[in-house]
């Protein structure tokens, strides 16, 4: 077919329809980041290694270097209509939000620095497994039963137990941050227990 302009609009003119194959590559319908990816990636491991404490950097460092996951994150939109809804805007999130917890922790010492850095770097990780993609961003069966929290609290537990003995309370830590990052409503009593878990809801919201 040709588009053409009509009354000052734009219209395609169709003269020939087929299906597509199901090989077909998502970016040739979807709208992809305007950041470099591979630039993206080098912020995603710099601020991963500005983790100190052993068993959060193990943790990450089995997600990093899990090619599939990789992938999957590069891949991933971070909403289906509101804010980064693009192939790649998952991981501009990601980065986003665990450069600002990164400098957050500099003007608040008090904070504990890896738990924040780690679960502003994991706290999406749902989202991996939340949409489809094909022709538009969809919900997966997962994503629209369960959704990213869930999933998110999911991965991280079948990741720690695959790592052994990952402290538990390290663990409850991380999951409180995690399942509270959109507020309170996910969380039991409807409370923050954590500074680090307030920091990343605010930090997520900016």
């Amino acid at each position: 077919g040709r588009v053409e302009r009509f009354r000052d609009e734009l219209q395609v003119e169709l003269r020939a329809i087929r299906r597509a194959g199901e090989d077909v590559d998502p970016s040739a319908f979807l709208p992809v980041a305007y950041r470099d990816l591979d630039e993206l990636d080098g912020f995603l491991e710099h601020l991963a290694r500005e983790v100190y404490d052993r068993d959060y950097r193990r943790l990450l460092d089995s997600f990093l270097q899990d090619k599939r996951f990789r992938a999957e994150l590069r891949r991933a939109p971070c909403t289906r209509n509101r804010h980064h809804a693009y192939l790649g805007g998952l991981l501009e999130h990601t980065v986003a939000v665990a450069t600002l917890a990164q400098e957050a922790c500099t003007l608040h010492p008090r904070l504990n620095s890896d738990l924040l850095v780690t679960a502003a770097i994991l706290h999406d990780l749902g989202k991996t497994r939340e949409f489809e993609l094909g022709a538009e961003i969809a919900l997966s069966e997962e994503g629209a039963l369960v959704g990213h929290l869930a999933l998110g609290q999911q991965l991280l537990a079948e990741r720690a137990a695959s790592l052994g003995g990952f402290p538990h309370e390290k663990l409850l830590a991380l999951f409180h941050c995690v399942l509270g990052h959109h507020g309170v409503e996910s969380l039991p009593g409807r409370r923050f227990r954590s500074a680090e878990a307030v920091a990343l809801y605010r930090l997520n919201s900016l």
